[in-house]
């Protein structure tokens, strides 16, 4: 196990956490949290040898393999597969012995290191590899090209895929979800509920998790505290004590009573219904996390828009794209002040591409937009970033939009998005990526826009910083249209969900919990349509009807590893759980002195339960599209008789 004793870390002469003491055990899944720059990635850094303790101990078994993200790729002209291959250093060893043997004419080295190969899944390898980089959003055909033929970062994705190929004891991830998208978050996500081995995982991502870890280590006032249970458990406990800080409290219940004013207000005209019921659904689960974040450094609210036009911005059968590539057409939409419109679909679909027209970044292919006269639009990007004058302040940026504004409102602006003091007049370069988003923000907003465009906004932003921007969106009088991985973001500020998909732009027609099944039925129709029979095509002959029979074999195999992981995984749930029920079924357990211990026996039953039933979700999944390409697979070969 993983194991650290009165562990302390310093960085220069500030002291990142001190007394560190817990145990991380085999196979746990531990969600790493607290505000940026408190060590945790220096924690990892500790872990993988690159930094010594201060004092204390940290202890990992010597024979764990741990895998983590690289985060810069170099150079390279091979194809995307072999990079991703290099992940499994073992593989990479045992194949350089394979050709040597084979070179050498070594009949019995051949055997051994065949059987070696075999008992490493090495003749899966490239199938897993595949699937890894499917899952991350490439396509087949991007398996063949060369690493130096994408931006920095689908690098990052195939960082990602390197490091989850590794056969490891002990996964670091670091943001992984940062450079990804919404569908490829869903399925990292159930990726990473199936991997055997230990899991720390940085993320600022709530709902990702919730549904990954079982266990927070949160880092606060230079300590470490292991908390047992996902987020939404550590949020409940720690807002218990947070909550007896009845000053703080009260505060943070002042910026509910906001929402709920507007909910009260407005829940009965017809124009703001829909809004109204948006916040209600959004209230219920603020209210359970607000006392969680009443010590959150970030308080800012989004300014009111100059003029509210109504409509603000109409398109009426449109197409865009580019060139020689159409991305939709026929898409029709009307904003006006206070809609909430989020938009899905999977990667690649043109949900970027919709943002940039409806900035008035792409040119209409078919069709008319019409924007109002007085419209203003805020507009959030990843070059938005990239433009920041890296030699000005924070104050310098500021001064540029409204050189007659007083300086110490200006301060105190900056003061809510996290530049409290000195740090508003430090130049941007040397800035954190999550400072930089935030000051990006940070002039957006002060702009006053009436028409919000907001494309991942959340990328490098911390859990306090996200929930800071979550309620101001919440009172924002405008309209906002959001492309976002972060699904607690769209949950709490959006009422409408577009989908784009098939060169359509429709409406969703579930919620934001229904989209992981779309995507899951979505790829099984795909699968299905691989192993199709083509009636249009003769009948193969005998050898490619080995080379078809071999391409289907390796379509179904991440599905039969599928249906075997979760088979092992449900079998050792059900285990844990009797233990659970056994041990709450002990009347000792109920004593005062043991109240600890209950509630942490409690939370853990509760957890297992809640993942006992996403396991066999999961499992009952794969075996269905097993089955549904089994049967598809058979008629083909009857087909050939």
């Amino acid at each position: 196990m993983l194991q650290f004793e009165d562990l302390a870390l310093r960085r220069g002469p500030r002291l990142l956490f001190e007394k560190a003491a817990f145990n991380i055990h085999p196979g746990q899944k531990v969600g790493v949290s607290g505000a940026n720059g408190t060590g945790k990635s220096s924690l990892f850094a500790l872990i993988q040898g690159q930094l010594h303790a201060d004092s204390g101990h940290c202890r990992c078994p010597r024979d764990w393999v741990i895998a983590h993200v690289a985060q810069e790729t170099p150079a390279d002209e091979r194809a995307v597969i072999e990079y991703v291959l290099d992940g499994d250093a073992e593989l990479r060893t045992v194949e350089k012995n394979l050709q040597k043997a084979e070179a050498g004419n070594d009949g019995e080295h051949l055997g051994t290191l065949h059987g070696q190969f075999d008992a490493i899944g090495g003749y899966t390898a490239r199938s897993r590899a595949g699937q890894l980089l499917h899952g991350l959003g490439f396509s087949t055909a991007d398996e063949s090209r060369a690493v130096n033929d994408f931006s920095g970062g689908w690098r990052m994705r195939l960082n990602l895929a390197r490091a989850l190929m590794c056969r490891s004891d002990l996964l670091l991830l670091d943001e992984p979800t940062n450079h990804l998208d919404l569908d490829a978050v869903i399925w990292l996500e159930s990726w990473l509920r199936s991997y055997a081995g230990t899991l720390l995982l940085i993320s600022h991502d709530r709902d990702f998790l919730d549904s990954v870890a079982g266990y927070i280590a949160h880092f606060e006032h230079q300590r470490i505290t292991l908390y047992t249970g996902n987020y939404s458990a550590f949020e409940h406990l720690r807002a218990e004590y947070l909550a007896s800080q009845q000053v703080q409290y009260e505060k943070q219940q002042r910026e509910i009573s906001h929402i709920r004013t507007y909910v009260d207000r407005f829940r009965a005209k017809a124009s703001k219904a829909r809004q109204a019921q948006s916040r209600l659904k959004a209230l219920e689960r603020m209210e359970q996390i607000a006392p969680a974040h009443v010590d959150s450094p970030f308080h800012f609210s989004l300014r009111a828009p100059e003029k509210l036009p109504h409509p603000l911005l109409q398109l009426k059968e449109v197409a865009a794209g580019y060139v020689d590539q159409p991305v939709f057409s026929g898409a029709s939409l009307n904003l006006s002040p206070g809609d909430r419109v989020g938009l899905l679909g999977p990667n690649g679909a043109g949900k970027s591409t919709l943002i940039k027209l409806l900035a008035g970044m792409l040119p209409l292919r078919e069709g008319r937009s019409e924007p109002a006269k007085d419209l203003k639009i805020g507009y959030f990007a990843q070059h938005q970033v990239e433009q920041l004058h890296l030699d000005h302040s924070p104050l310098d940026h500021l001064l540029r939009l409204d050189p007659a504004a007083r300086e110490q409102e200006l301060r105190d602006y900056l003061g809510g998005f996290g530049f409290p003091g000195e740090q508003a007049l430090r130049p941007v370069g040397p800035f954190s990526g999550g400072e930089k988003s935030r000051l990006a923000l940070a002039l957006l907003v002060y702009q006053r826009p009436n028409l919000l465009l907001l494309d991942e906004p959340t990328n490098h932003l911390d859990l306090e910083m996200r929930q800071a921007l979550a309620l101001a969106l919440q009172e924002f009088e405008g309209a906002m249209v959001l492309v976002s991985h972060d699904r607690h973001l769209l949950r709490v500020t959006c009422d409408q969900l577009l989908l784009i998909h098939d060169g359509r732009v429709d409406d969703f027609p579930g919620s934001l919990d229904d989209y992981p099944r779309w995507l899951r039925e979505q790829s099984s129709r795909t699968a299905t349509a691989v192993v199709k029979p083509d009636s249009a095509v003769a009948e193969p002959g005998r050898k490619e009807q080995k080379r078809l029979q071999a391409e289907q074999r390796r379509q179904l195999q991440p599905l039969r590893e599928k249906v075997r992981s979760t088979e092992h995984e449900m079998e050792r749930l059900h285990a844990r759980q009797t233990e659970l029920e056994h041990s709450l079924a002990d009347a000792g357990i109920y004593t005062e002195e043991n109240k600890q211990r209950l509630r942490r026996l409690l939370l853990e039953k509760s957890e297992t339960d809640n993942r006992c039933q996403q396991v066999e979700a999961e499992w009952l999944e794969a075996s269905e599209q097993l089955e549904s390409m089994q049967v598809v697979i058979n008629e083909r070969k009857q087909g050939c008789k």
